[in-house]
C-alpha cells in the first residue's frame, strides 16, 4: 500500500511543477514588462527579440561599472573572457582584469589532442591576444606556465608578455618557462617589485645585481630549478627584508648558503636536493622551521639561529646517519621541539651521549630503503634507539616508520628471559608510540617491551606490521591506502 501511495504521489508531481513554473514565468514576465515600463532602456541591440528590423538584447540590471568590474574579477578566467565577448561592461573590465592564469588548463587547451607543434601555436597566440588586449594595469597574480611542449617559443615574445603583465601593485608571480631562458631582473627594479609579495620562478636562469630595486613586501619565494649563484642569491634575499619563507628546490649552482641577520622575519627555510651545496649558514634571529634533503650531510651552522623548533633532515645517500644527529645536533639547534629524521643504512647502532634535546618533544625515525623491494639493514640493533630517547627527557611521542620490504626474521616465542632489557633508562614523559612497519626482529620486540616497561606515562601504543612508502606522511591505519587494506 505504502509503495502504491508513493507511485501515486510522484505521478502528481510533474504537473505541478509544471503549474508552478508557468506560474513563476508569468510573475517574471510581469516583473520585466512593469521594468521596461519604468525605465525604457533594458531591451538594445542584440539578439533576443526584433524591434523595427533590428535585434535585441537584454542588457542586464543597471549597476554601477565597479559592481560590474567587482563580479567580473571574481570569475575564472575562461568565464570572464567569455564575458568580454558579449557584454560592453565586461569588455571595458577585461583590459584591467587583476588575475592572468596563463596555462593550458585555463585556456581550455589540456584535454585538446593536438600534436604538440599545434598546441604550443595554439598556446602562444592565445596568451599573446590575452596580453595585447589587456592594459597592463590592475594586475595583482599573474601565472604564466611555459611548459616542455613550448621550448621553442621565440624570446621575444616571452619578453613582451612579462613587460605588459608585470608592473607596479603586481602581488603574485609564478613563472615556470623554458630551460633556456634568463629572467631579466629589470622586471622587477624601477618601482614594479615594491608590491610583490610572492616569486615563484621554475625552469630558468635568475642572476640579480645590485641595481635589483628593494622587494619590500616580498614575504614568499620560492625558486625550483633555476640556475643562480650564491651571490647573487645573497643580493636577492638582501633585498627582501619582509621574507617569511625561502625554499631552494634543484638550484644546482648554490654552493654557500648564507641567510644574513637582516631577514629578521623568515621563519621557515626549505633547500632540497641542491647538489652541489656544502654549506648553510643562517643568522636569522627568528628562524623556526628548516627542511634539508640532499645526497650528503652539509656543514650546518644555526647557532644564531637558536629560535629553530622544527627540524626534518634527510640526507639518503649519508650512512649512519642517526648516529651523526644524536652527537652533533643538540649543540647545533638547542631549542628543537620537532624532529624528523630519515635515514637508509644505519649500520652503526645509536650511540648513548652526555649531550640532550632538552626541550623535544615530538620524535619521528624513518629507517628506509632506496630501493623499495629491500628492505632496512638487518644486522641493525633497534633496541640502541632508547640512546635518542633518554637524550629527550620531555618527549613525549615517538614514531618509527621502517620499510621491511620482502626481508624476513626469525620469529620469537617462548622464554622471554633471553630478551635484553635496559633498567635505569626511565622516559616518563613519552604518551605517544607508534611502530610502523613492526616485525619479529629480536631487537625491536626488546625495544617494544622495554618501552611499555619504562614509559611510565604511556597512554597508548601502535604496532602496525604495514610500512606502505606511499603513505608515510599519514600512518595510522584508519587512512587506508590498498597496501594498507592487504595487510594483516
Amino acid at each position: 500500500m505504502g509503495l502504491l501511495a508513493l507511485r501515486r504521489l510522484m505521478a502528481t508531481q510533474p504537473h505541478r511543477r509544471r503549474r508552478r513554473s508557468n506560474a513563476q514565468a508569468q510573475a517574471r514576465n510581469g516583473v520585466i514588462t512593469s521594468m521596461a515600463k519604468r525605465k525604457g532602456t533594458l531591451l538594445q541591440g542584440g539578439d533576443s527579440s526584433s524591434q523595427g528590423g533590428k535585434r535585441l538584447r537584454y542588457s542586464g540590471p543597471d549597476l554601477p561599472e565597479d559592481i560590474w568590474r567587482h563580479i567580473h574579477f571574481l570569475m575564472p578566467l575562461r568565464d570572464a573572457a567569455r564575458a568580454a565577448c558579449i557584454s560592453q561592461a565586461f569588455l571595458r573590465s577585461w583590459r584591467h582584469h587583476p588575475n592572468l592564469i596563463l596555462t593550458k588548463k585555463t585556456m581550455g587547451l589540456e584535454h585538446k589532442a593536438y600534436r604538440r607543434v599545434g598546441m604550443a601555436r595554439d598556446f602562444t597566440s592565445t596568451v599573446h591576444s590575452i596580453l595585447k588586449n589587456h592594459s597592463g594595469i590592475g594586475v595583482k597574480r599573474l601565472k604564466l606556465d611555459i611548459t616542455y611542449d613550448h621550448r621553442d617559443l621565440n624570446i621575444c615574445y616571452l619578453n613582451n608578455w612579462l613587460q605588459i603583465a608585470i608592473t607596479p601593485g603586481i602581488e603574485e608571480i609564478t613563472l615556470l618557462l623554458p630551460s633556456k631562458y634568463t629572467f631579466p631582473c629589470s622586471l622587477l627594479s624601477g618601482g614594479n617589485g615594491r608590491s610583490l609579495q610572492y616569486l615563484k620562478l621554475v625552469r630558468c636562469a635568475f642572476r640579480p645585481t645590485a641595481s635589483l630595486g628593494f622587494l619590500s613586501s616580498l614575504t614568499k619565494l620560492h625558486l625550483c630549478e633555476v640556475r643562480i649563484k650564491d651571490e647573487e642569491l645573497t643580493c636577492l634575499i638582501s633585498k627582501s627584508l619582509a621574507l617569511k619563507q625561502l625554499e631552494l628546490l634543484h638550484c644546482r649552482q648554490i654552493i654557500c648558503l648564507k641567510i644574513p641577520c637582516l631577514l629578521e622575519q623568515l621563519s621557515c627555510l626549505n633547500v632540497s636536493l641542491c647538489e652541489n651545496l656544502q654549506m648553510i649558514e643562517s643568522k636569522a634571529p627568528n628562524l623556526s622551521t628548516f627542511s634539508y634533503r640532499s645526497n650528503l650531510v652539509v656543514e650546518l651552522s644555526l647557532k644564531q639561529s637558536s629560535q629553530v623548533k622544527t627540524l626534518d633532515i634527510d640526507c639518503y645517500d649519508e650512512s649512519n646517519f642517526l648516529c651523526h644527529v644524536i652527537t652533533k645536533f643538540p649543540n647545533i639547534v638547542p631549542n628543537l621541539e620537532t624532529l624528523t629524521l630519515h635515514s637508509i643504512d644505519e649500520r652503526i647502532n645509536t650511540p648513548m651521549v652526555a649531550s640532550k634535546f632538552l626541550h623535544l618533544k615530538r620524535l619521528v625515525i624513518y629507517f628506509e630503503s632506496l630501493d623499495p623491494d629491500k628492505a632496512f639493514p638487518l644486522e641493525y640493533d633497534y633496541l640502541s634507539l632508547v640512546s635518542i630517547l633518554d637524550a629527550s627527557p620531555v618527549l613525549d611521542t615517538f614514531i618509527l616508520c621502517i620499510q621491511q620490504g620482502e626481508m624476513k626474521h626469525d620469529l620469537v616465542f617462548g622464554d622471554a628471559s633471553n630478551l635484553r632489557t635496559m633498567p635505569g633508562h626511565k622516559h616518563e614523559s613519552l604518551k605517544d608510540v607508534e611502530i610502523i612497519g613492526f616485525c619479529s626482529a629480536t631487537s625491536m620486540v626488546e625495544l617494544t617491551c622495554h618501552l611499555l616497561e619504562n614509559a611510565t606515562s604511556l597512554e597508548y601504543i601502535i604496532l602496525d606490521t604495514v610500512c606502505d612508502v606511499d603513505d608515510l606522511e599519514d600512518i595510522r591505519r584508519c587512512c587506508m591506502t590498498n597496501l594498507r587494506k592487504t595487510g594483516e
